[in-house]
């Protein structure tokens, strides 16, 4: 498959979906780079002008891209007015070579030269480490590089608030309201923990610091910071929210329908979250066979050469089941086709707190493999099934996040 057939089939797969495309072609991560992505593609002009060229032609959206500065400021203009002859929209330029990282100065004057040269717009990037501290120091650092506008990326990371015309807020109070939200909208407590190691940056050796290196869930999180009343509250509210909304029967939401093929359809999806990680649809459908002495369910799944999405159907007792909503996984699929013949028959499906038979509990596995291998089954061990769904908290009552 060529560079261009790759690109084309990308974008029609997401034109719909996005305001624009960019490509990053300044990303210096080893992850990115071995595979010929990021800074890597600016050795490769001639792949460079394919891929953008190719996006300009085949897409209405508007496209940009990002590159990091070259050894030399005429190979970096040379390349620059390479690209503005595919026709992108803009251009952003971090102002660093590909070997350099945060802690080398950001070169404006590269980036000044670059924006002086093109006659699109230049966006530019690198300024947060050296230039940007607060909101101010945004227009000062597109002065600077005679940009048409800015790129902040760790300078916002950092201290969100940055974006206050009238100054950014105390660090305390800014991981204080963002707590709250990740609490509020069921962040999982990891990316709540890396985002606040980033704010505290040279404070994580302090003794908040060591408690939040230490926290291994949202409520030790929120213990760390003195937030273990709110945590308790709000989950609390949560629990009796998503406790209601699970006790609404699957027919209430949708109802099944027979089509001409004679395949029983729903509109479904496996939520993960809202299902027990040791107990899913494929399991409940195979132990209910086998307890009524039919032959397994037979899945039968296809994909979509357009959007490589999945769809599955599952075969009980000669009638067949299938969700009309694709998904990303053959795995995935699967579950949606178990979940549509469960609740055609009105049995139970796994979700968190739903009552049912016992059923016999595989090994555990990752988050991300499948969980109706009846392979891989061993007897269940009590106790409640703890993980939860998403469910963001709304009420009419004034919120405490509102502002800051």
């Amino acid at each position: 498959m060529t560079v261009n057939s790759e690109v084309l089939n990308l974008m029609k797969c997401r034109e719909n979906d996005v305001a624009g495309i960019d490509v990053n072609m300044g990303c210096p991560k080893e992850y990115s780079t071995k595979g010929g992505m990021g800074a890597a593609l600016l050795s490769d002009p001639d792949k460079i002008e394919k891929i953008l060229s190719t996006l300009v032609k085949g897409t209405q959206r508007p496209v940009t891209c990002k590159i990091r500065i070259l050894p030399s400021l005429e190979d970096t203009l040379s390349l620059v007015k390479r690209i503005e002859r595919t026709g992108i929209a803009a251009i952003a330029v971090h102002g660093r070579k590909r070997e350099e990282r945060p802690q080398h100065p950001v070169s404006c004057e590269a980036i000044k030269a670059v924006a002086e040269t093109l006659s699109i717009p230049v966006i530019a990037n690198g300024g947060s480490h050296d230039h940007i501290q607060g909101y101010l120091d945004i227009e000062d650092f597109r002065q600077a590089t005679a940009a048409s506008s800015v790129m902040v990326a760790r300078a916002a990371m950092w201290n969100p608030s940055i974006f206050l015309k009238e100054g950014p807020r105390p660090l305390e109070e800014v991981m204080q309201k963002y707590i709250r939200y990740a609490v509020q909208y069921d962040n999982h407590y990891t990316n709540t923990k890396y985002c606040l190691c980033q704010m505290l940056r040279e404070q994580l050796e302090s003794p908040q610091g060591r408690l939040l290196h230490a926290a291994q869930s949202s409520q030790e999180i929120c213990e760390a910071f003195g937030l273990g009343a709110f945590y308790e509250e709000t989950t609390r509210e949560l629990d009796a929210r998503r406790a209601k909304l699970l006790a609404r029967s699957p027919e209430e939401v949708e109802e099944p329908a027979e089509d001409t093929s004679g395949i029983i359809k729903m509109a479904v999806k496996f939520d993960r979250r809202a299902y027990s990680p040791q107990i899913t649809p494929k399991m409940c459908l195979l132990e209910w066979c086998r307890r009524e002495k039919l032959a397994q369910p037979v899945y039968e799944t296809v994909q979509r050469p357009l959007d490589r999405l999945f769809c599955s159907v599952v075969t009980v007792a000669e009638q067949k089941y299938q969700s009309t909503l694709w998904d990303k996984s053959k795995k995935l699929a699967e579950q949606a086709a178990a979940i549509v013949c469960l609740r055609s028959q009105g049995l139970p499906e796994g979700r968190l707190r739903e009552e049912g038979p016992s059923l016999h509990k595989r090994k555990r596995e990752a988050p991300d493999q499948d969980t109706g291998d009846p392979r891989a089954q061993e007897p269940v061990m009590p106790g409640e099934l703890c993980k939860k769904p998403f469910l963001a908290l709304a009420s009419g009552k004034e919120s405490p996040l509102e502002g800051w």
